[in-house]
């Protein structure tokens, strides 16, 4: 039995670094595969070293591009390594091009698929995300869903319950790793300032910065916003091209950073006063960090983060996201409540169900 996870970007290494320690701990064969969809050194190494992930066993450098030709670049060369390696599961994480091509790739080859973060659903056909999301559960066999809302969702888009194993977050097993190691480094000292005193931004989704008109509109508040408290702003490259492109000059108040890795970037949000975000990833680990978080969104495939987190739909509206901040630096936000099986342990349960598949193959 052969195990070969696919990772491609940023989000992908949080949620795929405690499942390939679990599966080291009960020693089922497995290799590591890298898309190479994020390949600079902050946007993919870096976490490779901080995350105690081990180096891929293969490496496909595939890079940026269109979504057309990313993902077919990497289904081609994916397709060679199922064809090498002869996978007898293939698993893969989240929602971006390299887990809806490798899965793509795997099904074809009638190898199964298992998916973790199943069931996520934003009913936003606009995101690619959601189109990644939704196929890849359609073509998966095992499905590991992150809240009960999945389960719902994929029983109702007529997915056998069988393939469907409600398990936690992985992402939060990370972040309960690294957490105190993260704060311990201080890394707002490096920005030139203080716990609680600043306010952190990210922001990438091209719906968000690709229309020159919402982008603009959503820097001219937050720049209002920074007055009172500065904004540190790891710039995304995509971000960082249209600022270029565009010339936009941002306050002072505005502290553009580089995309930070991952250790830095936890330390930096655990004690923020609060986070703005467009990110998945960062609604969840804020509702672990129990610190307010605005999502520059209309929607989100991560409900939880609302009904027990610390996270609140805001869209673009600039007098919707000064309301917020008042409200938030005010001391009138939500407390985070811990959702179901976010516990750290959902990694092993991961690898549990992969070992009782196993045991009912063989």
């Amino acid at each position: 039995m052969l195990v070969c996870n696919v990772v491609g970007a940023r989000p992908n290494f949080m949620k795929m670094a405690p499942v390939v320690r679990a599966l080291q701990n009960v020693q089922l064969p497995q290799i590591l595969v890298h898309t190479g969809q994020h390949y600079d050194t902050n946007m993919s190494q870096v976490f490779f070293d901080e995350l105690g992930l081990p180096q891929p066993d293969i490496y496909l450098e595939i890079g940026s591009d269109t979504h057309a030709r990313q993902t077919a670049r990497i289904m081609a060369a994916f397709e060679e390594v199922c064809q090498q390696q002869q996978p007898d599961l293939v698993v893969v994480s989240g929602d971006v091009n390299s887990t809806l091509a490798a899965a793509l790739v795997a099904a074809k080859l009638h190898i199964p698929v298992a998916h973790i973060e199943a069931g996520l659903r934003s009913f936003d056909r606009a995101m690619p995300e959601e189109i990644n999301r939704v196929l890849t559960d359609h073509i998966s066999d095992l499905l590991f869903t992150t809240e009960e809302i999945g389960n719902h969702h994929l029983a109702n888009e007529g997915i056998e319950p069988e393939k469907v194993h409600f398990v936690g977050n992985c992402m939060v097993d990370t972040l309960l790793q690294h957490v105190h190691k993260a704060v311990e480094q201080s890394p707002w000292t490096q920005q030139g300032v203080l716990p609680g005193e600043y306010a952190l931004l990210t922001l990438h989704r091209p719906s968000n910065v690709d229309d020159r008109g919402i982008f603009t509109a959503l820097l001219d508040i937050l720049g209002q916003l920074s007055q009172d408290i500065p904004i540190l702003f790891p710039v995304h490259p995509r971000t960082q091209h249209n600022i270029t492109e565009w010339q936009i000059q941002l306050p002072a108040t505005f502290h553009l950073i580089e995309p930070q890795p991952y250790l830095a970037f936890l330390g930096l949000m655990a004690k923020a006063r609060y986070v703005l975000t467009d990110s998945g990833g960062v609604q969840q680990e804020t509702t672990m960090l129990n610190v307010p978080c605005l999502t520059l969104r209309t929607t989100t495939e991560l409900p939880v983060t609302i009904t027990h987190g610390t996270n609140k739909l805001v869209g673009t509206d600039p007098a919707e996201i000064e309301k917020a901040v008042l409200k938030i630096m005010s001391a009138d936000w939500q407390l985070s409540r811990q959702p179901p099986l976010w516990d750290g342990h959902a990694s092993q349960r991961i690898v549990q169900v992969i070992q009782q598949w196993v045991s009912g193959r063989v």
